[in-house]
Protein backbone atom coordinates (compact mmCIF):
# COMPACT_ATOMS: atom_id res chain seq x y z
CA UNK A 1 0.00 0.00 0.00
CA UNK A 2 1.15 3.53 -0.81
CA UNK A 3 1.18 7.09 0.94
CA UNK A 4 -0.78 9.06 -1.21
CA UNK A 5 0.41 12.79 -1.16
CA UNK A 6 -2.16 15.50 0.41
CA UNK A 7 -2.62 17.08 -2.76
CA UNK A 8 -3.75 13.79 -4.30
CA UNK A 9 -6.44 12.85 -1.77
CA UNK A 10 -8.05 16.36 -2.07
CA UNK A 11 -8.20 16.05 -5.85
CA UNK A 12 -10.07 12.65 -5.54
CA UNK A 13 -12.71 13.18 -2.77
CA UNK A 14 -13.05 16.79 -4.89
CA UNK A 15 -14.71 14.62 -7.13
CA UNK A 16 -17.34 12.94 -5.36
CA UNK A 17 -20.15 14.96 -6.09
CA UNK A 18 -18.95 14.08 -9.92
CA UNK A 19 -18.94 10.38 -8.93
CA UNK A 20 -22.10 10.42 -7.34
CA UNK A 21 -23.70 11.22 -10.58
CA UNK A 22 -22.33 9.39 -12.55
CA UNK A 23 -23.63 6.81 -10.56
CA UNK A 24 -26.73 7.88 -10.34
CA UNK A 25 -26.67 7.55 -14.21
CA UNK A 26 -25.63 4.07 -14.15
CA UNK A 27 -27.85 3.08 -11.39
CA UNK A 28 -31.31 4.30 -13.12
CA UNK A 29 -31.53 2.20 -15.90
CA UNK A 30 -30.09 -1.42 -14.31
CA UNK A 31 -32.36 -1.01 -11.49
CA UNK A 32 -35.40 0.01 -13.71
CA UNK A 33 -34.68 -3.17 -15.96
CA UNK A 34 -34.94 -5.04 -12.61
CA UNK A 35 -37.78 -3.34 -11.48
CA UNK A 36 -39.75 -3.82 -14.84
CA UNK A 37 -38.79 -7.62 -15.20
CA UNK A 38 -40.12 -7.77 -10.75
CA UNK A 39 -43.06 -5.67 -10.68
CA UNK A 40 -43.72 -4.77 -14.36
CA UNK A 41 -43.64 -2.15 -17.06
CA UNK A 42 -46.09 1.17 -14.86
CA UNK A 43 -43.59 0.40 -11.57
CA UNK A 44 -40.84 0.33 -13.97
CA UNK A 45 -42.12 4.01 -15.22
CA UNK A 46 -42.49 5.41 -12.01
CA UNK A 47 -39.45 4.56 -10.77
CA UNK A 48 -37.46 6.51 -13.59
CA UNK A 49 -40.12 9.15 -13.13
CA UNK A 50 -39.07 9.18 -9.65
CA UNK A 51 -34.97 8.94 -10.91
CA UNK A 52 -35.53 11.91 -13.00
CA UNK A 53 -36.86 14.21 -10.15
CA UNK A 54 -34.13 13.14 -7.97
CA UNK A 55 -31.44 13.65 -10.55
CA UNK A 56 -32.74 17.60 -11.11
CA UNK A 57 -33.17 18.00 -7.56
CA UNK A 58 -29.70 16.28 -6.99
CA UNK A 59 -28.36 19.20 -9.95
CA UNK A 60 -30.52 21.71 -8.71
CA UNK A 61 -29.44 21.47 -5.02
CA UNK A 62 -25.54 21.17 -5.75
CA UNK A 63 -25.67 24.62 -7.66
CA UNK A 64 -28.10 25.79 -5.28
CA UNK A 65 -25.63 25.04 -2.58
CA UNK A 66 -22.74 26.61 -4.46
CA UNK A 67 -25.02 29.60 -5.24
CA UNK A 68 -25.60 29.77 -2.12
CA UNK A 69 -21.68 30.07 -1.23
CA UNK A 70 -20.84 32.30 -3.31
CA UNK A 71 -23.36 34.57 -2.28
CA UNK A 72 -21.63 34.29 1.21
CA UNK A 73 -18.34 34.82 0.70
CA UNK A 74 -18.56 37.41 -2.82
CA UNK A 75 -16.23 35.31 -4.93
CA UNK A 76 -17.17 34.64 -8.80
CA UNK A 77 -20.18 35.04 -10.49
CA UNK A 78 -22.94 34.63 -8.18
CA UNK A 79 -26.55 34.00 -8.36
CA UNK A 80 -29.42 36.18 -6.97
CA UNK A 81 -31.18 35.03 -4.37
CA UNK A 82 -34.74 34.98 -6.18
CA UNK A 83 -33.20 32.66 -8.38
CA UNK A 84 -32.43 29.94 -5.82
CA UNK A 85 -35.23 30.26 -3.60
CA UNK A 86 -37.27 30.00 -7.21
CA UNK A 87 -35.42 26.41 -8.00
CA UNK A 88 -35.87 25.32 -4.11
CA UNK A 89 -39.42 25.27 -4.62
CA UNK A 90 -39.41 24.21 -8.14
CA UNK A 91 -38.38 20.95 -6.83
CA UNK A 92 -41.54 20.56 -4.57
CA UNK A 93 -43.70 21.56 -7.09
CA UNK A 94 -42.25 18.95 -9.45
CA UNK A 95 -42.31 16.32 -7.09
CA UNK A 96 -46.35 17.21 -6.19
CA UNK A 97 -47.37 17.04 -10.15
CA UNK A 98 -45.62 13.98 -10.74
CA UNK A 99 -47.30 12.20 -7.72
CA UNK A 100 -50.49 13.86 -8.87
CA UNK A 101 -49.65 12.53 -12.45
CA UNK A 102 -49.01 8.97 -11.39
CA UNK A 103 -51.58 8.77 -8.80
CA UNK A 104 -54.49 9.54 -11.27
CA UNK A 105 -52.84 7.58 -14.26
CA UNK A 106 -51.14 4.32 -12.38
CA UNK A 107 -52.02 4.41 -9.14
CA UNK A 108 -49.62 0.70 -8.82
CA UNK A 109 -46.55 3.07 -10.30
CA UNK A 110 -46.52 5.39 -6.84
CA UNK A 111 -44.23 2.61 -5.33
CA UNK A 112 -42.01 3.22 -8.25
CA UNK A 113 -41.71 6.93 -8.06
CA UNK A 114 -41.32 7.20 -4.84
CA UNK A 115 -38.40 4.13 -4.56
CA UNK A 116 -36.96 6.46 -7.83
CA UNK A 117 -36.68 9.25 -5.04
CA UNK A 118 -33.82 7.32 -3.05
CA UNK A 119 -31.34 7.39 -6.31
CA UNK A 120 -28.99 9.43 -4.46
CA UNK A 121 -28.74 7.41 -1.25
CA UNK A 122 -28.09 4.05 -3.58
CA UNK A 123 -25.41 6.20 -5.41
CA UNK A 124 -24.45 8.03 -2.26
CA UNK A 125 -23.32 4.59 -0.84
CA UNK A 126 -21.65 3.27 -4.30
CA UNK A 127 -19.50 6.34 -3.88
CA UNK A 128 -18.99 5.56 0.17
CA UNK A 129 -17.67 1.60 -1.08
CA UNK A 130 -15.38 3.06 -3.64
CA UNK A 131 -14.01 5.55 -1.06
CA UNK A 132 -13.72 3.05 1.11
CA UNK A 133 -11.71 0.23 -1.41
CA UNK A 134 -9.62 3.48 -2.78
CA UNK A 135 -8.56 4.62 0.94
CA UNK A 136 -7.68 0.73 1.70
CA UNK A 137 -5.97 0.09 -2.01
CA UNK A 138 -4.12 3.29 -2.56
CA UNK A 139 -3.96 4.58 0.59
CA UNK A 140 -5.57 8.21 0.36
Amino acid sequence: MENATPGASEAFYSGALTRIRNFMLALAPVIAIIAAVKFGRHAALGFMLGCVISYLNFHWLKSGVAGLADKVTNTGKSQPGKGIIARFLLRYALLGAAAYAILTSFPASLRGLFAGLFLPVGAIACEAVYELYAGIRRGI
